[in-house]
């Protein structure tokens, strides 16, 4: 049982707790953007500045939630993210390292396959 106070005695109270249970989601959204993005410091002193380092790390921090959710090692989202920096620039295969990355990678390389791609 949650107790919520409100100044708003128009509402319902299920409608009250419906908007804290989204003011919680956006809390923890911003708690783990400042836990493991940089955002302790900003690279410019003007708004648009610090509105860009922001919209950066939001736009990384989506495709690191997808990951986390698509392997099927659950994974603390900080270690994660500290496993995917480190190896940011190496040509592995993202999905198979965060299955098993005690295995014996021989070849992260910084240099990309022999492969060719093809789109069609």
């Amino acid at each position: 049982m949650y107790g919520f106070i409100t100044n708003h005695f128009e509402l319902e109270p299920d409608k009250i707790a419906v908007i804290y249970k989204h003011r919680w989601q956006i809390e923890t959204m911003f708690k783990r953007l400042q836990q493991n993005f940089p955002l302790k410091y900003f690279f410019g002193d003007n708004q648009n500045a610090i509105e860009i380092q922001i919209w950066c790390g939001l736009i990384i921090q989506l495709p690191m939630l997808v990951i986390q959710r698509k392997t099927k090692r659950r994974w603390v989202y900080s270690n994660m993210a500290s496993m995917i920096r480190f190896y940011l620039m190496t040509y592995i295969d993202l999905f198979k390292f965060l299955e098993n990355p005690n295995k014996q990678w021989l070849e992260p390389t910084t240099k990309p396959p022999d492969k060719q791609l093809s789109l069609f």
